[in-house]
């Protein structure tokens, strides 16, 4: 009988070992809520505010209100994440906190020169600010921009710039 419990916790302990592994593994992507070009931490541009809330939960705070491009939602989260809804859906995910990063580990706290390592990012003055971005700001387009403050990342918008 002590053979065969010697067995069997040898299986327990190899399948922990191998799902401890497999988590060492995926865990690296976890971290990775920033997408470029596609969202933040879960609002993807496109989703419905039912999405997100499946998502990220309910919001800490909700602000309604009308601009020149119709009416518009702002989720609020805890940890600096803001989701704007116009147009039907997630137009805008926006980020001050320090825990979302895109895959290379970029996010507000890293410097400008890591945004502009991003691919597909390049950095401009526009306006007196410092920016790196992804794409054109033309209607349509999906952008990406690392708000750059004092030579550090201080906001990054994901989002889809409307004309």
């Amino acid at each position: 009988m002590p053979r065969r419990y010697g067995a069997r916790m040898t299986r327990v302990v190899s399948t922990l070992a191998a799902a401890v592994a497999a988590l060492l593994v995926v865990a690296p992507a976890a971290d990775a809520l920033i997408q470029v070009d596609r969202g933040i931490a879960g609002a993807r541009i496109g989703n419905s505010q039912a999405q997100v809330r499946a998502a990220l939960g309910a919001p800490t705070r909700v602000n309604r209100g009308t601009n020149d491009f119709g009416r518009f939602v702002v989720f609020r989260y805890a940890a600096g994440l803001q989701v704007t809804f116009q147009d039907g859906g997630v137009s805008t995910a926006s980020t001050t906190g320090l825990g979302d990063r895109t895959a290379k580990g970029v996010g507000v706290g890293s410097t400008e020169a890591a945004a502009d390592r991003v691919s597909g990012v390049r950095c401009e003055s526009i306006g007196g600010d410092r920016i790196c971005h992804t794409n054109e700001f033309a209607g349509g387009q999906r952008v990406t921009s690392f708000i750059i403050r004092g030579g550090k990342v201080a906001r990054v918008d994901v989002g889809v710039v409307f004309d």
